[in-house]
């Protein structure tokens, strides 16, 4: 939204100060809001909103940037109630950014009845949340479309014990699921089983892009199971930036869903039966175990029943989680997939979803949203995506017809239809539905012309012909209702009108109205040539607000008029207003032939509206088509407007193949203003080299190369083109990423706990057909912690899952795995080091950003501080306590790597000899210090130390001659 500096005047609308006493007192007996909420209440002053308390501090900080608009009511200057006043046009512009940006909930409270300008006393008349935007839909979005849908969702957690049928076991449970997407009437189930971290329910959420979920409320006191576990679900859902309601836990009872569904699925959704209670046995949904409990809370929480407008408008499905890509919450901001929560990017191009939305339609890019989320694991599937792709690709004028002439004049559908089904659409709706309707003819005359192989054709015919041709045949009858009704001609002027002829009794009024329009320009003559004034000069005929028509002449003017016959009705600023008795009957017959002419134009509206409805299946089905092709092209214009051209990826079946990548590029990092991306190869071969470890230095290019890796996976999986010269890959049931993970101090969660939490879901999720990223594991504890666990999940990865896995680390130590396992490969990022005399202090080096195999044993973390324009004297210390640390195991002694080989072996011997020959020593003591089993007796050590001196004193001129053993002994002193 457009933020405003300074006092603005939309700030300066003043609240009645008669009203502050009462209204403060009915502010202060408000029920609370929770906490955890997040809401917003405005308040409705019909010309204008008003926030009060905490909210108007937020909308002074947030929208005005300054606490000077600011203003106190009540007594006590500031000390009074906080409150800041917003425009109509900036309140909507407002609570648009509050529910889809700043995930926030909105409460609006309208004066009671009977209540005016000076209202103390307001009812609450709408909410809306992130996943609810029913109430306000209109309110918000008249000139602008919802680019992203509105899901919210219901949980319901069910233990294995609690479910018939299914046998209990330790630590087991069922989620059900309920989802709604109301811009569309749809409804939704999933039921499944899920482990500790929920990680199938973090998968659902970002499938299908939850905005909102609806939870039990726990107990006060937080400390049985259930609450434990909702406080894990309520990490989850808090991770992947979805905002939670809490709600009784009565609702989640699905007793009367049975009900509840026969009134709001439509008549395809509920096979035809002779009862409704038969009805509802057909429907597959209402078997499963958890769900429909979460569905009775989701239905009463969104209150549709109350709506009249749904009953039979709703569809229902069942959400498969494995017929797509698993993605977790980590995966979304690793792979930049869409802006996080709360956040709007400065340039489009950092997100995939901004890159790739070359989309004309808001249906499309909805579609492109949940496409990016939702990558398939079908082969068939994804290959017939790629091949449409394919004919965009290599014809370029049909692409650009399709999106410069066809989609772009298409409206959504969806929200017209859904104006249609609560009738409160209007001429305009009706009027766009019939002007994309027209484009339709271009539409399926653009796709039969495009030139390519019959194979290609025939696939545009079954995926986009067939049924384009049937849409434009059924909504015929739609077109020629709209030019039999409407008067076209009144289109360019932006008025939407039926036309006279459409109905007698509105061709009588409109003749009617032509008469008295007639007589008022006959007795405006007629005044003019009785008072010698000329016509619209001197004499004006105007209809006034308050007179009605008359006339109207200038100050100076009014002396000229004289007689009886003008009857003077009063003088403003701009002139003397005056009628005549025939002019006043004139006046009244245009103003109640105007009247009953608006009223039959309304009754006739509606009529049209109605008939226009009953075309909403075709439209939404019509709708869905538009998007699929919109989002098709769109992938095509991408692929071929990149810096350098996309490929089409060879995609093969899971477990079938191995990733091979040629000149790989990360596709939003190559289109950044003064970027020269330079390309790397991956090539991970399955049980050859599918675990990668790539070391090298801190801005060396490591996390792009394998994140990139990611979006090249996500992309081919999705249909599209990938950023590559030539692409081989296989289907990923899932890309689990842990990068950069942030803590949450609000929640306890500290940076290294995140980390954890979201390893541990990749080690339960990950199978061999998983794509694993995992980039600097183990930092945010010691080095030796980190190390340790790196390695040991490196090495379960590794030999036990078998998944792909690209891990980048600065523990260099980590590169001896491909000594134990044979299928991990090293990499490194290439850096150029300068010769210099002292290469440890006075190196500048320069990054390549290519990788390439073997090893990089050290970080330059130095140098990017110097990038950084840190202090010298801070670099300086910097550089002087780092070689203390390498240095400080050797210190000591003399390097053991500067002695030879034979000084070294010499060296052993003798280390064995003296250990050989203090052991016969204890031996031939007779002292009761070697055990039966050969093992030196604990209980006695100052014998064996004794001992020990002794073989040292007879052996010392000899250990005093080699180096290597001199330099073991003071290292050991």
């Amino acid at each position: 939204m457009a933020l405003m500096y300074g006092k603005e005047k939309d700030a300066d609308y003043e609240i009645d100060n008669a009203s502050h006493p009462g209204f403060c007192s009915f502010f202060a007996k408000l029920p609370p809001k929770s906490p955890e909420t997040g809401t917003i209440r405005l308040f409705d002053r019909n010309e204008y909103y008003s926030v009060h308390g905490p909210d108007a501090l937020y909308v002074a900080t947030h929208v005005y940037r300054t606490n000077t608009v600011i203003k106190y009511l009540g007594p006590g200057g500031r000390g009074g109630l906080p409150s800041v006043t917003l425009s109509s046009n900036n309140a909507k512009t407002f609570l648009r950014d509050a529910l889809t940006a700043k995930q926030l909930k909105v409460e609006i409270w309208v004066p009671e009845a009977g209540q005016g300008k000076r209202a103390t006393k307001f009812r609450l008349d709408k909410e809306a949340s992130p996943g609810n935007l029913q109430a306000v839909e209109d309110m918000l979005f008249v000139n602008s479309d919802i680019t992203s849908a509105p899901i919210v969702m219901s949980i319901k957690i069910a233990s294995a014990a609690g479910i018939s049928g299914l046998p209990a076991k330790a630590k087991t449970k069922t989620v059900g699921i309920a989802f709604a997407d109301t811009s569309v009437r749809e409804l939704g189930v999933a039921d499944f089983p899920d482990n500790d971290l929920f990680s199938n329910t973090e998968t659902l959420i970002i499938q299908l892009g939850v905005k909102e979920a609806i939870i039990p409320t726990g107990t006060a006191s937080g400390t049985t199971d259930r609450d434990h576990e909702l406080k894990k679900l309520k990490d989850v859902l808090e991770r992947c930036g979805v905002v939670i309601t809490e709600r009784k836990p009565s609702e989640f009872n699905s007793k009367s869903i049975q009900d509840d569904l026969v009134q709001l699925l439509n008549a395809s959704s509920i096979p035809s039966s002779s009862s409704a209670v038969d009805a509802v046995k057909t429907i597959p949904q209402l078997s499963l175990p958890v769900a429909p409990s979460a569905l009775a809370a989701l239905i009463c929480y969104l209150s549709l029943l109350s709506d009249p407008s749904n009953r039979g408008a709703f569809t229902i499905r069942t959400h498969d989680l494995t017929q797509y890509m698993r993605l977790d919450a980590s995966a979304l901001r690793a792979l930049n997939l869409i802006d996080g929560p709360g956040t709007v990017g400065s340039n489009k191009n950092t997100t995939l979803f901004g890159l790739l939305n070359k989309c004309k339609t808001a249906q499309g890019s909805r579609l492109l949203g949940s496409w990016l989320k939702q990558p398939l694991v079908n082969l068939h599937a994804i290959r017939k995506r790629q091949n449409l792709v394919e004919i965009f690709v290599e014809d370029a004028n049909a692409r650009r017809t399709l999106q410069d002439e066809c989609l772009k004049m298409m409206p959504d559908m969806n929200r017209i239809c859904k104006r249609f089904q609560r009738s409160i659409a209007s001429l305009e709706d009706v009027v766009r539905v019939y002007q994309a309707i027209l484009k339709l003819e271009g539409l399926i005359s653009t796709l039969e012309g495009i030139d390519t192989t019959q194979e290609y054709k025939d696939l545009i015919e079954e995926q986009y012909l067939v049924k384009l041709r049937e849409f434009d045949n059924n909504l015929a009858k739609y077109a020629e209702m709209v030019q039999q009704t409407l008067d076209l001609d009144e289109l360019q002027n932006h008025r939407f009108v039926i036309k006279p002829e459409y109905d007698e009794k509105l061709q009588e009024l409109a003749e009617k109205l032509k008469e008295a329009r007639d007589g008022l320009d006959d007795e405006h003559r007629k005044a003019g040539r009785d008072l010698d004034l000329e016509l619209d000069k001197k004499l004006h005929l105007e209809n006034s607000p308050t007179y009605g028509y008359c006339f109207r002449v200038s100050k100076n003017d009014w002396k000229a008029v004289s007689g009886s016959k003008y009857i003077e009705l009063g003088t403003l600023k701009n002139g003397a207003y005056f009628t005549t008795k025939m002019l006043k009957e004139l006046s009244t017959d245009y103003q109640e032939t105007t009247e009953a002419y608006s009223k039959t134009q309304r009754e006739l509206v509606g009529h049209v509206v109605q008939i226009a409805a009953t075309y909403s299946p075709v439209l939404e089905e019509w709708n869905g088509l538009l998007a699929h092709l919109d989002v098709i092209t769109s992938f095509a214009h991408i692929a071929v407007n990149a810096p350098e051209a996309y490929v089409k990826p060879t995609v093969l079946e899971k477990s079938s193949g191995s990733l091979v990548l040629k000149d790989a590029r990360h596709p939003c990092l190559e289109v950044q203003d003064d970027i020269s991306f330079i390309p790397n190869d991956v090539e991970m071969i399955k049980n050859e080299s599918e675990f990668q470890i790539i070391t090298g230095p801190n801005m060396g290019g490591k996390s792009t190369y394998i994140r990139q890796v990611g979006v090249i996976a996500l992309l081919a999986q999705t249909g599209s083109y990938v950023p590559c010269s030539e692409a081989r890959l296989p289907i990923f049931d899932s890309v689990l990423c842990r990068v950069g993970a942030g803590d949450s101090q609000l929640r306890g969660v500290s940076t290294f706990m995140a980390e954890m939490l979201e390893t541990a879901s990749i080690l339960k999720s990950a199978t061999k057909d998983s794509l694993v990223i995992i980039d600097e594991l183990g930092r945010g504890t010691s080095t030796y912690d980190g190390f340790g666990i790196a390695w040991a999940i490196s090495e379960h990865i590794a030999s036990e899952i078998h998944a792909f896995c690209l891990f980048a680390t600065h523990f260099h130590e980590l590169t001896a795995l491909d000594q134990q396992i044979s299928h991990v490969k090293n990499l490194h990022v290439v850096a150029h080091v300068s010769s210099s005399e002292d290469a440890r202090k006075e190196r500048e080096i320069t990054l390549l950003y290519k990788v390439e195999p073997g090893v990089c044993d050290q970080s330059f973390g130095i140098h990017v501080a110097e990038l950084a324009n840190f202090p010298g004297n801070v670099v300086k210390l910097a550089r002087r306590k780092a070689d203390e640390l390498e240095d400080f195991n050797t210190d000591s002694g003399e390097d053991e790597s500067q002695f030879p080989p034979e000084v070294i072996e010499e060296g052993t011997r003798l280390v064995e000899e003296v250990l050989k020959a203090w052991s016969s020593q204890l031996s031939q003591d007779g002292e009761d210090v070697i055990m039966a089993d050969g093992d030196l007796e604990e209980d006695n050590p100052e014998a064996q130390l004794e001992a020990l001196k002794n073989c040292f004193s007879k052996y010392q001129p000899r250990i005093e001659a080699n180096p290597w053993v001199r330099n073991l002994v003071a290292s050991l002193s």
